[in-house]
C-alpha cells in the first residue's frame, strides 16, 4: 500500500476487523492509533495525548464496532505521553508493553508538568512560544499515568480469535521500549513511532543502527498496510525514506563531530537538509544531540528542556530569516 490520499482525522476501516485512527497533520502529540477485533478480544493499539481526544476516539470506535465498547486489551508501542496518557480510560483492559517501556513510565514527563509549562509559557520567551505552539491544543488536566499490567521482552505472540498479533520489540531507538505490532494474516503493521511519515522523526535514545535495523525489518515483512505512529498510512517507499533519513543524518553528524563542531552548531548547520520539507525540521536538534551522545559513548538522558529551547531558536530564527 502506498501513501494514501484522504489523510483525514478519524476512524479508517482497513478491512477484516482492523481500523486506524488518524490525526493529521501528525505533528507534536498528533499520533495514530489502531483497533483490531478478533472473535475473542478487542484490542487497541495506543491511546492519545489527552482524555478528551481519547474519549472521542473510543466513542467513534464503539459506534463503528459495538464490541469496541469494552476494550479487552491496550497495547502501548512506547511510553511517550501521546501514546499512553489515555490509558486510564480503559481500566478494565489488560495493558501490554515491553518491559523497557513499562520502566520508562517512571521517568516519562508527568502530565502535571505539561499543565504547569503551558500555564507559564508566556513567561518563557521563545521556549514558551514553541511549547505552546506544539502542545497548547491538548488538555493535560486530570491525567493519571496508568502503566502496563503485562510486559514482555523480545517478542510476544497473542491470539485474539482468528487473528494473530506478533508484538516485536525493536527498541531502544525512538525510546528505550519501542515495539511494533504485526498482524500476519492481514499483512498489517502498526509501526508506532518507528515511522513518522512526512514528519521529522525524533530519536530520544538510539542507537541509530537499531532504528535503521527496525526499518529493514519492516521491509522484510512485505506488509500490505502500514499504520505509522504519525502521518498517513504508508508503504515501502515511506519506510525506505525514514531509513535513508537516518543513514544521511548519521553520516552528516559524524562529519560535524569529527570536525569538532559543537552539537548545537551542528544542528543549525544541518537544519537545511534534503529532508527539511518534512514537518518540524527543527527536530534535527534532538537527533544530532542523540547521535553525538552515541558517538561519545555518553549514556546520559537527553536534556529535553535545553533541546526544546534550541529547537525554538532554530525554528523562529529560520522563520524570521
Amino acid at each position: 500500500m502506498t501513501e494514501k490520499q484522504g489523510y483525514t482525522h478519524g476512524l479508517h476501516d482497513l478491512g477484516n476487523g482492523n481500523f486506524a485512527w488518524l490525526q493529521p497533520d501528525g505533528s507534536w502529540g498528533l499520533n495514530n492509533a489502531g483497533l483490531m477485533v478478533g472473535r475473542d478480544k478487542t484490542v487497541l493499539v495506543d491511546t492519545l495525548y489527552d482524555l478528551a481526544r481519547t474519549r472521542a476516539m473510543a466513542a467513534a470506535m464503539a459506534g463503528a464496532v459495538p464490541a469496541a465498547a469494552k476494550m479487552d486489551m491496550v497495547i502501548n508501542t512506547h511510553a511517550n505521553g501521546d501514546h499512553c496518557y489515555g490509558n486510564q480510560l480503559f481500566a478494565q483492559a489488560e495493558i501490554v508493553a515491553s518491559k523497557a517501556c513499562a520502566e520508562e513510565f517512571a521517568t516519562e514527563t508527568p502530565p502535571q508538568l505539561m499543565v504547569d509549562m503551558l500555564k507559564a509559557a508566556d513567561q518563557m520567551g521563545a521556549l514558551g512560544r514553541y511549547f505552546a505552539d506544539a502542545f497548547g491544543r491538548f488538555d493535560f488536566e486530570g491525567i493519571v499515568l496508568t502503566p502496563p499490567t503485562r510486559t514482555f521482552q523480545g517478542e510476544l505472540t497473542l491470539d485474539i480469535g482468528g487473528k494473530t498479533l506478533r508484538l516485536m520489540e525493536v527498541g531502544p531507538c525512538h525510546t528505550r521500549g519501542d515495539i511494533m505490532v504485526w498482524v500476519p494474516e492481514d499483512r498489517l503493521l502498526f509501526a508506532g513511532d518507528i515511522l513518522f511519515v512526512n514528519g521529522t522523526p525524533i530519536m530520544w535514545d538510539g542507537p541509530v543502527g537499531n532504528w535503521i535495523g527496525a526499518c529493514e525489518r519492516i521491509l522484510t515483512l512485505d506488509a500490505e498496510t502500514i499504520v505509522p505512529g504519525h502521518g498517513p498510512l504508508c508503504g515501502r517507499a515511506q519506510v525506505e525514506a525514514v531509513r535513508d533519513y537516518w543513514r544521511y543524518l548519521e553520516t552528516a553528524a559524524r562529519q560535524c563531530h569529527t570536525a569538532g563542531m559543537p552539537p548545537d552548531e551542528a544542528a543549525r548547520s544541518l537544519f537545511d537538509n534534503p529532508y527539511a520539507h518534512w514537518t518540524d525540521p527543527e527536530r534535527v536538534a534532538i537527533n544530532v544531540d542523540a547521535l553525538y551522545r552515541e558517538f561519545n559513548g555518553d549514556h546520559t538522558p537527553a536534556n529535553r528542556v535545553a533541546l526544546f529551547d534550541l529547537m525554538a531558536r532554530i525554528r523562529y530564527g529560520a522563520q524570521a530569516a
